[in-house]
């Protein structure tokens, strides 16, 4: 196993890529897509397990920060919506460059939504798809994230819904905030305010959730529980699978799920046969 680090000349700058090599010629290759923000930071060692894991299984990774995120050109006030779905085209194309096996899109958290939102973008385009803790309401997850300018302010409960309304305001008028240290263009924030989680009516390809769990009560949300029956009624190879352990992508200090790596490789060992 070895892996590689490069830029990728892109639009507004080089996104910066990493690949992780299996020792003998890859069984398929398996493309990653980052969470949002700070959750992006707080889940690279994960990502960087599960990236060796696949490749000691034969799988060649990429991975790629988009616009303005990790490593890459630009600052995060220049991502846009459409401009991180072009970016997994790109992505999308130099794996092929990689691996002409069956290719995988491993997403964690609000990367599932932007997946979602590039094969809706790319009919007829069906790669099995594994997904880590996905959010399901690109609404929701956009609220929980600007809760975090109220909180950073001590802000007490009748103003953070004013702050809340404000905060809106100000983007739906195509001005840019500050949240968190991240400043977050109205482009980025429109996009993600309305993705969902849905799959094309011409998705054919495997599907597998894995889902986090803290406590002693491991048991899947609802939203995913539906997910899955929807998915599995319309006739894709969907499972959800639940497991134990800290919610690593928000944690203070860095965490990892190892089993969350090892139920991964055993859903891809799964899809090859």
């Amino acid at each position: 196993m070895r892996r590689q680090a490069f830029y990728l000349d892109a639009p507004g700058g080089g996104r910066f890529c990493l690949v992780t090599w299996p020792e003998g010629p890859p069984v398929g290759g398996v493309l990653h897509v980052h969470p949002f923000a700070e959750e992006l930071n707080k889940s690279r060692r994960m990502a960087a397990l599960a990236a060796r894991a696949f490749a000691q299984r034969g799988w060649v990774v990429l991975q790629m920060d988009l616009l303005g995120c990790g490593d890459s050109a630009g600052d995060f006030r220049d991502a846009s919506w459409a401009g991180w779905l072009d970016d997994l085209s790109l992505a999308w194309a130099l794996l092929a460059t990689l691996c002409a096996a069956p290719t995988v899109v491993w997403t964690v958290r609000a990367g599932s939504l932007l997946a979602a939102d590039w094969l809706a973008s790319h009919e007829g385009r069906s790669p099995a798809l594994l997904m880590w803790q996905p959010v399901t309401n690109g609404r929701q997850h956009l609220t929980q994230f600007l809760r975090l300018k109220a909180a950073s302010e001590m802000l007490v409960d009748g103003d953070v819904k004013i702050a809340m309304a404000n905060i809106r305001t100000d983007l739906e008028s195509g001005r840019a905030v500050e949240v968190a240290g991240y400043n977050l263009s109205p482009q980025l924030a429109s996009g993600l305010d309305a993705a969902t989680l849905r799959l094309p009516p011409s998705y054919q390809a495997s599907v597998g959730v894995l889902e986090v769990c803290g406590g002693d009560r491991v048991e899947a949300s609802p939203a995913l529980r539906v997910l899955q029956q929807k998915w599995s009624e319309s006739g894709i190879d969907a499972e959800l699978d639940v497991l134990s352990g800290p919610a690593f992508w928000q944690t203070q200090e860095i965490e990892t799920v190892p089993a969350l790596a090892d139920r991964s490789t055993a859903w891809l060992d799964r899809l090859l046969s």
